[in-house]
Parts: C-alpha cells; sequence; structure tokens
C-alpha cells in the first residue's frame, strides 16, 4: 500500500484556522523589504498566510495586521498593490466577492 504524502498545514494569521498551505494566500516581505504577494509560497522572506476569505484578506491588508507582521510601516501604495495581486480591489470593509 502507498502512504498519502502529509500536506503541510499553516494558520491564517487572522482568524487562526488551520488550512492545508496551498489553501492560503501568502504575504512576502524580502530582504530588500519590498512587500508583495507570492502564489507560488517559494519566495525567500518573512512570510505570512491569509486564507482566501475576503473578510480575513481585507482585515490583514486594512488594519495594522501587515505592519505589526512585517515590524515596519507600510505604505499605502503598497496595500493597494497586494491588494489589486490577490484580487480584492474594490473591496472594502469585508464585503465579499462574487464568485
Amino acid at each position: 500500500m502507498k502512504k498519502e504524502k502529509k500536506q503541510p498545514m499553516r494558520s491564517c494569521i487572522v482568524c487562526r484556522n488551520k488550512f492545508i498551505k496551498k489553501d492560503l494566500t501568502r504575504i512576502v516581505r524580502n530582504a530588500e523589504g519590498e512587500i508583495f504577494c507570492d502564489p507560488t509560497g517559494k519566495a525567500p522572506g518573512r512570510g505570512a498566510y491569509v486564507c482566501r476569505n475576503p473578510k480575513c484578506i481585507d482585515s490583514f491588508l486594512s488594519r495594522s495586521y501587515l505592519e505589526r507582521t512585517f515590524k515596519q510601516q507600510i505604505p499605502q501604495e503598497t496595500v493597494e498593490e497586494v491588494r489589486k495581486q490577490v484580487g480584492l480591489t474594490g473591496v472594502k470593509d469585508g464585503e465579499g466577492r462574487d464568485e
């Protein structure tokens, strides 16, 4: 019998629920201080995992979660760029996306 490969689990930084790593969105700060969405999950740097619930992503980007997580001031332009990369443009205050 073939053993099933164990799936790595990660916690959403906002809701604290556990998910399979590939089901989360990873936001990364690299050595140069750039912050971006990492769709591969393999970019070097400090990463934070957020579930794909629009409310969690919006909370992570709109509150001070980013600044606390990465321990630096985050310009609003960077927040908006990450919001575009994640696909949450135009979503404010926890509104859902049409899926």
